[in-house]
């Protein structure tokens, strides 16, 4: 009986996946096409236009850039093309005062809202659920600081159109532990 229903679920895994990667080649995207193992989006708007869908994809692409960068402490340079200059400047600072070490834990994103402005600006507004994060320093020490690290974060992340990408120029806490996932 158990192993029918292992069999089961690695079908029903499996039909998902091909789903999601079939959706994704006809230029479809949706929260599963998005996700990773660390990284799991749980939900994204419907009828996103072209504009829209071009910016989420490029939030996805940048965010999860910058959380492997957290979770491995490597590739600081990987998230440059994806930042204004001023951002990874931003970015680069809090890398080196955090040194080595590394996160475990699975980040999960509900993108509620993409707005394309106009064609240089965009904004998207998510809720970030990091309450199964966990900080290790280089000794393997927790170093998780539940006000600033674990917990539900609503933000709002201005992106712009430069040098024929999108780019993160910003990013606001609108609120903490109020949203959800």
């Amino acid at each position: 009986m158990a192993s029918a229903e292992a069999s089961e679920s690695a079908a029903a895994a499996q039909a998902s996946a091909s789903a999601a990667a079939s959706a994704e080649a006809a230029g479809v995207v949706t929260a599963e096409s998005l996700s990773t193992d660390r990284y799991v989006v749980t939900s994204i708007p419907e009828d996103l236009d072209e504009q829209q869908t071009e910016v989420l994809k490029a939030f996805i692409n940048y965010d999860q850039v910058t959380w492997n960068i957290w979770f491995t402490r490597t590739g600081v340079e990987n998230a440059k093309p994806l930042m204004t200059t001023e951002e990874y400047r931003v970015l680069k600072g809090g890398y080196d005062q955090l040194g080595d070490g590394h996160t475990d834990g699975t980040v999960r994103i509900s993108v509620n809202q993409v707005f394309a402005f106009e064609p240089m600006t965009a904004q998207i507004l998510i809720c970030g659920d990091h309450s199964d994060l966990v900080a290790y320093d280089a000794d393997g020490n927790d170093i998780s600081n539940p006000e600033t690290l674990q917990g539900r974060y609503e933000t709002l992340i201005t992106m712009v159109y430069e040098e024929g990408t999108w780019k993160e120029s910003e990013e606001v806490i609108l609120s903490t532990n109020e949203c959800t996932v």
